[in-house]
């Protein structure tokens, strides 16, 4: 029979070691005639990213070197940090910027870009080789002149023999450089302030020249209104592309029009390079990841019918954000309600898939799992969305008078989504009691762009009321205790958190990782890409400055009357440590309980298994000093200031 025992304080096989000590976050996969490549951040080696090669009936083994983090600082958040031509790879470092290259797994890293004048100084991401590999073209971020950043394509060698040469610069921004088969012709997407890439894109095509010069440009798709993305070279020489001139993100070609429309993202927003959520099958068919209501399907297209069907899989999410094929098999990253994300193989005919490897090797007991219950509650500006996990372990049960706390986790962002696939830290949760919901409130991604459009101008508003709203829809339900609300979130999900314990009186108590406190510093101090994205979330600048003062936390931190956890990488770029350290400055100031954790060497998010070990018990033990429950855990208690612990 289940021990009766308070919600929190249940037993569970879910540790803070499992989720650091081998385990892994999986990234971009990619293949060659010969085998499968991807990427492994790992919590145990300080966070630094791998690329890992298996070879075709082999054994996986990394590529780079022992401390070689593959990693990109362009735009702050990266990706397309790697590419390759046959089996030679290029890699970004993120120690210094340059790009390096590998003939082989595990030889020695050979630079082909020079020394910077400072270290990342000058970034390159999302590069392509020529078919003849000897030319890549990438975007270069340089940080070496006077004002902010200067974006560009470049090209260079492939063999590093010669500098890189600027071929495109007149925009502030650009991405997605893709080659023709024939080598003849660059596509590229490009954008200008305040727009970011999600908002609206244009897409070029331009003569190619066997030094990389380019001529005879010309427009493709899209504007101010529409946003283009991920641009591919069909097998043909076709040129595809992702856009919604209709509300949602679908593929169509140059010269043809709509290959596939349906109410569906076929891509996510585009906060990072290297996304590739489509790819060409033989016979004139497209496999894409489709998404609706948050939820992931893959689908293959026939390209002279525009009719897709869906692989019957039991992946709910593809969290790797692409998809290669090889050897007639299609490779992705992709997890389900209840295991985790891995690389898989996928047999694009009958459904068969195999895994090669698993963020987390060691399997967690489908007993102690939660499986995520899709909900739809009375939000600002119509109907809202999430996931609810109820608590989860055969050993406990609570108490019959007891209704668990309610964690209500708002993802970051703001335009991206949280999908309802298997994450061990919400299983850390409910296995132990603790109840969970992730709020995809109005302004996620996965549900169109009149829903994320709901957010133009109203961050603060309905980011906030929707939160509450998830919350107490739950509460009246009966799912969970409407005294123990607590709200949780990192970056854009740290500032929904801040300014809702300011303005309401929904929640008990509040965990902000990195979160955003003042609008007004923000605007003047953040990094380039997002440095204009407030004039949609806010208004224009600085016309509504009042408004940015009204929507931010630190005018309400005054008000802020119930417990606090900030949790602060102490080298976040993007949202800096002084947004945080001003928050806890006012509560101490005004005597409200909060504790404030800085994290040296992390940045925005975390990384090392330190950063997410200390993070993960002192998140538990603030819970249960607050919520009146013993962690079964072995943990040292955090100090929370001006707390006294109710008398049991």
């Amino acid at each position: 029979m289940a021990t009766v025992a308070p919600s929190g304080s249940w037993q569970s096989p879910i540790t803070v070691d499992l989720l650091t000590h081998g385990a892994v976050t999986l990234g971009a996969v990619d293949a060659s005639d010969h085998g499968i490549y991807w990427t492994e951040s790992r919590p145990h080696e300080q966070g630094r990213t791998a690329l890992v090669f298996q070879p075709d009936g082999g054994t996986p083994a990394d590529v780079v070197p022992a401390g070689f983090n593959v990693r990109t600082r362009v735009h702050e958040y990266g990706g397309g940090a790697y590419w390759r031509h046959g089996d030679t790879v290029w890699c970004s470092s993120f120690d210094d910027g340059r790009v390096y290259r590998f003939e082989s797994p595990g030889a020695a890293p050979a630079p082909v870009t020079p020394e910077p004048p400072a270290p990342n100084a000058h970034r390159y991401a999302d590069g392509r080789v020529s078919p003849d590999g000897r030319l890549i073209v990438a975007v270069r971020e340089r940080h070496d002149l006077d004002g902010e950043p200067v974006n560009e394509l470049v090209a260079f060698p492939a063999d590093g023999s010669a500098a890189p040469q600027s071929i495109a610069s007149s925009r502030d921004f650009y991405s997605s450089p893709r080659i023709s088969p024939d080598g003849r012709q660059l596509a590229w997407t490009a954008w200008d302030h305040p727009l970011l890439p999600f908002e609206g894109t244009e897409l070029f095509v331009a003569d190619l020249a066997p030094d990389g010069t380019l001529s005879n440009e010309r427009r493709v798709a899209g504007n101010e209104t529409e946003s283009v993305t991920q641009p591919v070279w069909g097998p043909e020489g076709v040129l595809h592309y992702i856009n919604d001139p209709n509300g949602w993100w679908n593929l169509y070609a140059d010269g043809a029009g709509a290959v596939y429309e349906t109410d569906a993202e076929l891509a996510p927003p585009q906060w990072i390079f290297g996304v590739s959520t489509y790819t060409f099958l033989p016979g004139g068919r497209i496999a894409c990841v489709a998404t609706r209501r948050a939820v992931d399907s893959l689908e293959i297209v026939d390209a002279s019918s525009g009719r897709a069907e869906a692989v019957e899989l039991p992946f709910t999410a593809y969290t790797g954000w692409s998809i290669a094929q090889h050897d007639g098999r299609l490779v992705t990253v992709a997890a389900t309600e209840t295991e985790g994300a891995a690389v898989v193989t996928i047999d694009p005919e009958t459904g068969e898939h195999e895994v090669v490897r698993r963020e987390l090797e060691r399997a967690v007991d489908p007993r102690y799992v939660s499986r995520p219950e899709p909900i739809a509650f009375p939000g600002d500006g119509g109907e809202s969305y999430g996931f609810f996990y109820p608590p989860a372990n055969p050993e406990f049960t609570a108490p019959d008078d007891e209704l668990p706390p309610l964690v209500v986790h708002v993802h970051g962002g703001p335009t991206a989504h949280d999908p309802p696939a298997f994450d061990l830290e919400v299983q850390f949760l409910t296995s132990r009691g603790i109840a969970f919901v992730d709020v995809n409130y109005g302004g996620s991604t996965g549900y169109g762009r009149a829903y994320r459009d709901r957010l133009r101008h109203r961050w603060g508003d309905v980011d906030v009321n929707d939160s509450a709203a998830a919350a107490m829809s739950l509460a009246d339900a009966g799912r969970a205790d409407p005294a123990r609300l607590l709200i949780t979130g990192g970056s854009a999900g740290g500032y929904t958190t801040l300014l809702a314990m300011g303005v309401s009186d929904v929640f008990a108590a509040g965990i902000s990782e990195f979160g955003v406190a003042d609008l007004v510093t923000f605007h003047e101090d953040t990094h380039k890409f997002e440095s204009r994205y407030d004039e949609y979330l806010i208004g224009p600048w600085p016309e509504a400055r009042e408004l940015y003062c009204e929507r931010s936390p630190v005018t309400h931190a005054d008000r802020i009357s119930r417990p606090l956890l900030l949790l602060q990488g102490l080298d976040d770029k993007v949202v800096p440590p002084s947004q945080a350290e001003a928050i806890a400055a006012a509560l101490e100031r005004n005597g409200v309980p909060y504790a404030y954790i800085g994290f040296e060497g992390e940045g925005h998010g975390f990384r090392g298994a330190d950063a997410i070990r200390r993070a993960l018990e002192a998140s538990l033990s603030f819970m249960g000093q607050l919520f009146a429950f013993e962690p079964a855990d072995e943990l040292e208690p955090i100090r929370i200031a001006n707390f006294q612990p109710a008398a049991h």
